[in-house]
């Protein structure tokens, strides 16, 4: 089975060697890593250059990372897609052969898994875990949505619901998932381990004020889809967001 890994990457060359390397190392033999950068101005991808496992790179202008991820999803070629981050990274060599495993099974469209925030300049150091648990839909209308960077999806998913809406700054990847997996009712696995380690930090969770505007996009992402929100998916979600921004 082959996995398509999909790094959106942009003057990223502080941590991209860390997501490239965790690639490298995977003993899946089949894995197709799509390198979409932003013409970056550092030595991203003169560091991107040094990898012979990276399959394809495509390198121009885009219009914000969901633009950049959409170009990868559509540039592969693999059974399974993942969304790999420029500065996250796998936590070790068997991840993608244990994914590989479990969509062996016809039934399995997507699954996800646990996380780790990690400090910035220490991969070792956690933060705090992630742990998603097992799917219900009626959790996503109480403020609850499994963590991106370990959600894998059949191609096929991709090309039936389509992409990522990149006219959402932030709340893209919530608005994908929650089309998936509720409005579209595809099924998911979930794997009770952790298998991504996420540099504290990230786009949705910056500052307050991204947070407010996360928020607000994450209610657009409920009206794009046809969808009522539960009074906690507008109160609840915003509030456990902040507390998480808190504890980083």
């Amino acid at each position: 089975m082959k996995v398509s890994i999909i790094t959106a990457t942009y003057n990223s060359a502080l941590t991209v060697r860390d997501t490239l390397n965790c690639v490298n190392e995977q003993e899946h033999p089949d894995i197709e890593h799509i390198i979409v950068d932003g013409l970056s101005t550092d030595k991203t991808l003169q560091i991107v250059q040094e990898f012979g496992h990276v399959s394809k790179i495509i390198s121009e202008k885009d219009k914000g990372i969901y633009d950049a991820m959409n170009k990868g999803i559509e540039a592969a070629t693999g059974d399974v897609v993942a969304i790999l981050n420029s500065d996250d990274i796998y936590v070790g060599p068997k991840v993608i052969s244990a994914i590989s495993s479990i969509f062996s099974d016809p039934s399995v469209q997507t699954s996800y898994a646990d996380l780790q925030y990690v400090q910035q300049y220490n991969l070792n150091k956690i933060v705090r875990t992630w742990r998603s648990g097992s799917f219900n839909r009626r959790n996503f209308y109480y403020g609850w949505m499994p963590p991106h960077p370990t959600f894998f999806v059949r191609r096929e998913v991709y090309e039936k619901v389509g992409l990522f809406n990149s006219s959402l700054r932030s709340a893209a990847d919530y608005e994908l998932m929650l089309r998936i997996l509720v409005k579209h009712e595809i099924p998911t696995h979930y794997i009770p381990e952790v298998i991504v380690k996420m540099r504290s930090g990230g786009m949705s969770n910056a500052s307050f004020k991204s947070r407010i505007t996360a928020n607000r996009e994450d209610r657009l992402a409920w009206k794009l889809n046809g969808l009522e929100p539960h009074f906690f998916t507008l109160y609840a979600k915003p509030i456990r967001k902040i507390s998480q921004f808190l504890i980083r």
